[in-house]
């Protein structure tokens, strides 16, 4: 009940019509709360859950069929457009793309790189 009684209230009053579990022995309550579906209000708060299981369990099949399409693409080839991790979203644990990063052999190598970068700047300029 500390946890989030508003969502307790409306568990029991949708699940078994318990308007006022006040009027009612706390062991009966109790007993009430254990029988609440996993995804009710109250379990999924304290579980400190934000999605069911199913609606994560789907997201995981979206998931595996975005990289399984993906990977029929050029841009899987060159590893590019990869698709949004859904679960990693929903779950927080979304990461920042890794930057790319870039080795020269010589300082010349480095300046025709730079050269080419430059122009392809201007040519979008223009």
């Amino acid at each position: 009940m500390n946890t989030d009684e508003d969502a307790l209230i409306c568990d029991l009053a949708e699940t078994y019509g318990i308007y006022n579990y006040r009027q009612l022995p706390a062991y009966r309550v109790a007993v009430f709360c254990y029988g609440l579906r996993d995804d009710s209000r109250i379990k999924m708060a304290m579980a400190d859950m934000r999605y069911t299981l199913d609606t994560l369990l789907f997201a995981g099949i979206l998931d595996r069929l975005s990289i399984l399409i993906w990977q029929k693409t050029e841009d899987a080839q060159t590893g590019k457009n990869r698709p949004a991790n859904v679960v990693d979203l929903l779950t927080g644990n979304a990461q920042e793309p890794e930057t790319e990063n870039i080795s020269f052999a010589s300082g010349k190598e480095f300046e025709e790189t730079r050269n080419k970068i430059l122009k392809g700047v201007e040519a979008d300029g223009d």
